[in-house]
């Protein structure tokens, strides 16, 4: 007859058990291979949260949830243009399963450094002038997503500004010709110029040294306003623009928001925010199967036009107000 077991005993057997159970699961989870996604940028954290948040909602909705099914392993060079060629080279080393680009430098910088990882560019301004893709329908290689239609905004950034001053008869055009967008941009400027009886004054910007000398050319010929058009230089030095459109009192429209929030007067972009959560699309897409070259580039369909009256007081300027009635913010 067998003896009953002791407390002890089966308090024994019980905690025996429970060691197996939780060995189980850790070797479970240990075994389950999590997806990872690289993400690389020029500039800094902080100033990419919008769109980081815009990727991981978009990758949310389609059920991805950090640190449970997916990683992501963010790259930032904080706006130190030597140090993405590293931090590309790390994301191709770890082998990441798709890449997500932060930038156009990025993605040519990323183009170079593999041909067998996917990429997924949330934005450019002209992807198939970029060399990035043989075309919108077919990109052919390792590299899609999205792109800004930023060329195509030139002409309505100038109606707008025709809007605030009226009497608008020559634009100072800043721009950098070796970006692959600006030839097509200055040309959309130009021809809505041309409609609006307006003369363009184009200044070309090819690194830092250069706006000294566009400045004064500017100052010399004394426009009624500036124009940007897409540039990673215009960018990383937007704030000596703002500050160089507000001491000689002239209303500026810029192609991106950050302008604007750096004190700049208005702006008329594509969403940025909103084309990173649709590249979790793509992402999505990628890690089940598909190939980049054969999904489609798409293109933007949510803008932004905003306005800062701070800089508007600051030059001068009266924003009228069904031009105000437009905006999707107005920073007060």
């Amino acid at each position: 007859m067998r003896r009953p077991l002791t407390k002890a005993a089966l308090a024994s057997i019980l905690f025996a058990g429970a060691l197996l159970a939780v060995a189980v699961i850790v070797e479970a989870q240990q075994a389950k291979k999590f997806t990872t996604v690289g993400f690389v940028a020029l500039s800094s954290r902080s100033t990419l949260s919008p769109r980081i948040e815009g990727l991981r909602q978009g990758l949310h909705d389609l059920g991805y949830v950090e640190g449970k099914n997916i990683i992501i392993e963010y790259r930032f060079a904080d706006e130190k243009f030597d140090r993405l060629p590293e931090l590309v080279a790390e994301l191709v080393r770890l082998k990441v399963d798709v890449i997500v680009s932060g930038g156009d430098i990025v993605t040519r910088l990323l183009k170079k450094a593999t041909s067998t990882i996917p990429i997924v560019m949330p934005y450019d301004n002209d992807p198939v002038g970029s060399g990035f893709v043989a075309s919108l329908s077919r990109p052919g290689g390792n590299i899609t997503g999205l792109s800004t239609l930023s060329w195509e905004l030139s002409g309505k950034r100038l109606e707008l500004l025709k809007e605030i001053v009226p009497r608008l008869s020559r634009v100072a055009v800043f721009g950098t010709s070796t970006a692959p967008v600006t030839a097509r941009a200055l040309k959309e400027a130009e021809l809505a110029a041309g409609a609006l009886g307006t003369q363009v004054q184009y200044v070309d910007v090819l690194g830092s040294k250069d706006f000294e000398t566009a400045f004064r050319a500017v100052n010399k010929r004394r426009p009624d306003a500036v124009l940007t058009l897409s540039s990673a230089i215009l960018t990383s030095h937007r704030k000596e623009l703002i500050d160089f459109a507000e001491k000689i009192r002239l209303p500026a429209m810029y192609n991106a928001k950050e302008f604007v929030e750096d004190g700049g007067l208005m702006s008329y972009s594509a969403s940025i925010p909103d084309l990173f959560r649709r590249s979790a699309t793509y992402v999505d897409k990628i890690l089940k199967g598909a190939k980049p070259a054969d999904l489609p580039v798409e293109q933007a369909t949510k803008f932004e036009f905003i306005i800062n009256l701070k800089a508007a007081k600051q030059i001068g300027t009266t924003i009228p107000l069904n031009v105000l009635a437009g905006a999707d913010k107005v920073i007060k």
